[in-house]
């Protein structure tokens, strides 16, 4: 049975996977990117949690990652429209089905990555703050 962390962030690549672009997880950035981008979620670290005693909880702020590459001619307005579609996916429900109890984007961190003897790449590192609480330090 999966722990709640893993649920949690099956469910957001899950909601990333009905984007436009292709969704991978902890994957390595392919050769190609599709025309369309290609965000890759990085599960990154739940930190330390908050402990309540009664009933024993933890709560976490895990900080996850997804990273939104697009490459071509007009990369600004594919990159536009990628970010602005994981802000909506987001937005639309804030607990992933009930399953955590808030997730928040932060502001995109962006770069421009020059590639020999293709168009460059537009990138961006977006910090995905997940909350919930489990009932152990490993759940």
């Amino acid at each position: 049975m999966p722990t709640p962390r893993e649920t949690i962030l099956a469910a957001l690549h899950a909601r990333l996977s009905a984007l436009p672009g292709t969704a991978l997880r902890g994957e390595v950035l392919p050769e190609r990117v599709p025309a369309e981008g290609l965000l890759i979620l990085r599960d990154g670290e739940p930190g330390e949690p908050e402990v309540t005693l009664s009933p024993l909880r933890y709560h976490y702020q895990h900080r996850a990652e997804i990273e939104a590459v697009v490459q071509g001619a007009d990369r600004d307005a594919a990159f536009d429209a990628l970010i602005s579609s994981i802000g909506s996916a987001l937005a639309a429900d804030r607990t992933l089905g009930g399953l955590c109890d808030w997730v928040e984007a932060e502001a995109p961190r962006q770069v421009d990555l020059p590639v020999e003897g293709a168009a460059s790449l537009k990138a961006a590192v977006i910090p995905v703050v997940l909350h919930y609480s489990t009932a152990g330090p490993l759940g």
